[in-house]
């Protein structure tokens, strides 16, 4: 469970995450105190084809969901964004998965992940969040080609 830190000490987690906005946008849907380890975006696709055209085109932008994944040292918050911010703007929580899930390996441009029992896509651009989430877990730094 999560505490508030003391007043005089640094969020030392949170000053090193790559993304202080998505941070700050997903803080008042986490557990008050809690120090978020790694923060990326992914977009949900039950096919990788249907994510490529909604990509190019967004013409199936109602099939695909967009989420903020925010891993805290007690656990992983799968939250819920608005379509048009791409992720990045958090409206609720969608789910809770205990610390130790892995959810690597990833690799290629949109690596596919899954999170409660759907398909997700990551960017490139985040696979190293997903190697560090992985690596605080206890798993073994994959090995990248």
């Amino acid at each position: 469970m999560c505490t508030e830190p003391p007043s005089n000490i640094s969020n030392v987690a949170d000053e090193s995450v790559e993304r202080p906005d998505l941070v700050e946008r997903a803080r008042p849907l986490l557990p008050p105190g809690c120090q978020v380890r790694q923060v990326f975006i992914c977009q949900t696709a039950p096919y990788f084809w249907l994510f490529v055209v909604n990509y190019l085109t967004f013409l199936t932008i109602f099939w695909i969901q967009f989420r903020c994944v925010a891993v805290i040292d007690d656990g992983i918050h799968v939250l819920e964004s608005s379509k048009f911010s791409g992720g990045a703007k958090p409206q609720s929580v969608v789910g809770v998965l205990p610390r130790q899930t892995k959810l690597g390996p990833v690799s290629g441009v949109w690596g596919e992940i899954e999170l409660l029992g759907k398909r997700h896509w990551v960017h490139k651009r985040f696979h190293h969040l997903i190697d560090a989430a992985d690596q605080d877990a206890g798993y073994a730094r994959p090995a990248h080609g």
